[in-house]
């Protein structure tokens, strides 16, 4: 079957095709038998390295869950800062006013172009130089800051995308009915645009989260991630063992959120079905009664 993107394989296509399949798995296959067979050389996959993860708490009260904390802590606080601000800033691109439109395009461009990691080295200066926050502290409110930064700049361009990508015609209803523009921006664009932004906004809240590990690999943040090094000291070098734990954490994290996401995106998709109030019966038979007798 053929279609304007491709054509129907023949035979001989099918067979290269499955020949490839094979060579790729069993390539796979040997790859990952390599990789198994040098970790197991290293001693690697011992049960004694796997042990304190699986036959006690210690290791999960005393590093895991405290990192897992301050992890859950700087992301919930670049949520919660960047999403307003990011909305902000996206929709002031969109004024009518050049004085508006103008220093906001400026300010999102710029710290959208800044890796965030320098955002969050040049936060730590900050706090070190110009303010009086504790020493302990200042880890997280650079970490904070420079997700704040660059995020918000990103959900301002997603905001803004968006909002244009919503047919004209809404916009010249809302005007023909009398409403001004900031009431056609907050009661008729953004609420219908928000769902068609769901997951932009989740993929950029899901980099917020794995974004914080910087903080803990440069900045001695006390995060998720720089509990492996002094838990695979104290366990005796588990170090493949402790990457790993923390990897599927991250990705346990990561899949709720997507899946809370997807929830929330067909709940706000089946809410937007109904065009109307739903007329009883009684109504109906009035209404066909009153046709009747005139």
């Amino acid at each position: 079957m053929s279609s304007v993107l491709y054509d129907a394989q023949g035979p001989r296509a099918k067979r290269r095709n499955v020949l490839y399949t094979v060579v790729f798995l069993l390539a796979a296959v040997a790859l990952g038998w390599w990789v198994l067979q040098a970790l197991s050389d290293k001693g690697q996959l011992d049960w004694e390295k796997w042990k304190p993860f699986f036959s006690g708490s210690e290791a999960w009260t005393t590093y895991i869950l405290p990192g897992l904390k301050n992890t859950l802590i700087a992301a919930a606080l670049s949520m919660v800062i960047a999403l307003p601000l990011g909305a902000v800033f996206g929709i002031a691109r969109l004024s009518d006013h050049a004085w508006i439109r103008v220093p906001a395009g400026v300010v999102v461009e710029f710290f959208r172009a800044i890796p965030v990691l320098i955002l969050m080295i040049f936060g730590l200066a900050l706090f070190a130089q110009y303010t009086n926050v504790n020493s302990d502290d200042r880890p997280l409110y650079a970490v904070v800051t420079g997700l704040v930064l660059y995020n918000a700049s990103v959900l301002a361009e997603i905001v803004r995308a968006g909002i244009l990508s919503l047919p004209k015609g809404q916009t010249e209803a809302a005007q023909a009915i009398g409403l001004r523009k900031a009431q056609t921006m907050t009661s008729i664009l953004l609420p219908q645009a928000v769902t068609a932004m769901l997951p932009a906004i989740v993929s950029q809240l899901v980099v917020i989260v794995k974004d914080t590990a910087l903080g803990g690999a440069i900045l001695t943040f006390p995060d998720l991630l720089a509990a492996v090094s002094p838990m695979s000291s104290y366990y005796g070098a588990n170090t493949i063992a402790s990457f790993t734990i923390v990897a599927l954490i991250f990705v346990l994290l990561n899949f709720v959120l997507t899946s809370f996401a997807s929830w929330l995106e067909r709940r706000l998709r089946s809410g937007k079905k109904s065009t109307g109030a739903v007329l009883p019966p009684a109504a109906v038979g009035g209404t066909e009664s009153a046709g009747t007798s005139a």
